[in-house]
């Protein structure tokens, strides 16, 4: 059974950068064809998909946040993270990792973490 979990500070202040880690265990982020994605979710808003990093390293972003996000990984802990930089009240969310189908699919998920709060506030 796969299981994600997010980790990482609950409150960042504006302007400074937002630094989550996904930590994956039950199955390895190299697995063939998978990728993994970073998605949160804004108080009274829906879901918004952030990026992703597949199974062989490639990244893709969110064209509305290519500019302030870089999603890595390491695979020797099997943890991927999300920097989004230059934040704002407006990132304050719920922020998930997730397991995207394929790498031709990424808005579709077949496991989640439980999901982090993540506040920007002065």
């Amino acid at each position: 059974q796969l299981q994600l979990q997010e980790s990482g500070p609950g409150l960042v202040k504006p302007s400074q950068m937002l630094s989550l880690t996904c930590t994956v265990s039950g199955g390895s982020i190299t697995t063939s064809y998978y990728a993994w994605s970073w998605i949160r979710q804004p108080p009274g808003k829906g879901l918004e998909w952030m990026g992703a990093i597949a199974y062989d390293g490639i990244t893709y972003y969110s064209p509305s946040l290519k500019s302030r996000t870089s999603i890595s990984r390491d695979t020797s802990k099997n943890q991927f993270s999300l920097q989004l930089s230059s934040v704002t009240p407006e990132d304050t969310a719920v922020y998930y990792c997730a397991r995207s189908i394929a790498t031709d699919n990424l808005e579709e998920y077949d496991w989640w973490g439980q999901g982090t709060q993540v506040t920007v506030s002065s």
